[in-house]
């Protein structure tokens, strides 16, 4: 790839590496162990190393070795995962970063001047709303929520200033689809980019360029790593132009370096780890929140169950028809928030606590906990809802475990 608009000589990253041809036509677990994980050339090591430099040697003024001169404009074991990420969306190059609130605010300066306008769901990750609403807006950048899982509203919504539509499929934490070919279609009638926070759904799940996204956004932190143990952010691209006329992998590599919240090594090497197992790992949690869900459904207690595999869920043949299956994330809205919160508190092996995505499951509270900036606004979570991460414990230690803290409810 050609030098990043204006980077000085002295901080260009190192280029993007593509997916190498032996691979292109490989399943994705093949794809996830192989690509970016070459046996090391000098030893053999089927692992990559965690690459800890900050600088490298130079053969000569401005004599790189493979692009390398200083850790935050590129880094081997960064650069492994970006190959591998960039395989598994089926994107021309991805971009890591320290966390996906870091991701998202690189994305948004990259392409978004004062001025410009968003349009962003109505029931976004309460962390994206913070940043557009308390971050973006004082810079002036307006936005409109809009329901996602409706393209006439999502239509409406759009204004001649807007450039960004962005959507998360499923939504968290009430999990709405939005789909993506339907939005792809209303946003670049409008001249903007639609970008896709497939955090819940992962790149094994489902692939948002090939339905006409523009970018796919991750938490890393989540199903990617898998583990509870690393914070990250990814930004994945195909060949899409900026809504200024640059191409959009050249925007982001400038910004990437110059903005500098890039992943650690360590990190790097962790969320690449992680996703060699991904697809057994989803496979596994998507077994268990479909049993998980479909015994709240018939449970007395629970007022209403939100997931896309259900066929009572509005989004349920859009997710059929997009995703592989229908993912580890369950939210049910109970009596009150009373029950809400004694469903919590009552829970063992369902853990209290933020995130999602790690082996464990965990039970969150969303309306006081991950969406509490959102109180007071359109995108405020009913007090009602309990948002479960369903991991990989044996499903029936779950489904016991949600009966025993749900009992005093049912009476």
């Amino acid at each position: 790839m050609s030098e990043p608009l204006d980077a000085p000589a002295d901080e260009t990253p190192a280029a993007d590496a593509a997916v190498p041809a032996r691979w292109a036509d490989a399943g994705f677990a093949t794809r996830a162990i192989h690509v970016g994980s070459d046996p090391d050339p000098r030893t053999g090591a089927v692992v990559p190393a965690i690459s800890v430099a900050t600088t490298f040697a130079q053969d000569g003024v401005g004599g790189l070795r493979a692009g390398y001169e200083y850790a935050r404009s590129a880094n081997p074991t960064r650069d492994a995962l970006q190959a591998c990420l960039a395989a598994l969306e089926g994107g021309t190059a991805a971009f890591a970063f320290a966390s996906g609130l870091a991701a998202e605010d690189t994305l948004f300066r990259s392409v978004l001047v004062p001025g410009d306008h968003v349009v962003i769901p109505d029931d976004a990750y309460g962390g994206t709303y913070r940043l557009v609403a308390r971050v973006l807006e004082r810079w002036g950048v307006a936005h409109t929520p809009a329901d996602v899982s409706d393209p006439a509203a999502v239509a409406a919504a759009v204004t001649p200033r807007t450039k960004v539509v962005w959507c998360e499929t499923p939504t968290n934490p009430l999990l709405g689809v939005a789909d993506v070919a339907a939005l792809a279609e209303v946003a670049h009638a409008a001249g903007a980019l639609l970008v896709v926070d497939s955090t819940f759904a992962t790149p094994y799940l489902q692939q948002p360029l090939a339905l006409g996204a523009d970018v796919v956004v991750h938490s890393t932190t989540k199903y990617c790593g898998g583990h509870s143990d690393v914070v990250g952010g990814a930004l994945v691209v195909g060949d899409a132009t900026a809504p200024s006329g640059e191409p959009l992998a050249e925007l982001l590599a400038f910004h990437q370096n110059a903005l500098g919240a890039v992943a650690g090594p360590l990190d790097a090497w962790l969320v690449l780890r992680g996703l060699k197992t991904l697809e057994v790992r989803m496979e596994r949690h998507c077994s268990s929140a479909e049993r998980v869900a479909a015994h709240l459904e018939a449970h007395p207690a629970v007022r209403e169950v939100l997931y896309p595999g259900l066929a009572s869920h509005p989004g349920h043949a859009v997710a059929a028809r997009q995703m592989r299956r229908f993912g580890g994330m369950v939210s049910v809205r109970l009596a009150d928030e009373a029950a809400a919160l004694a469903l919590c508190e009552r829970l063992e092996v369902f853990t209290l606590a933020e995130s999602l995505g790690g082996v464990e499951s965990l039970v969150e509270h969303p309306h006081r906990m991950t969406h509490a900036s959102a109180a007071g606004s359109p995108l405020e979570v009913p007090a009602d809802l309990v948002r479960l991460s369903v991991g990989l414990e044996d499903v029936d230690d779950l489904l016991a475990d949600l009966d025993r803290a749900l009992a005093p409810a049912a009476g």
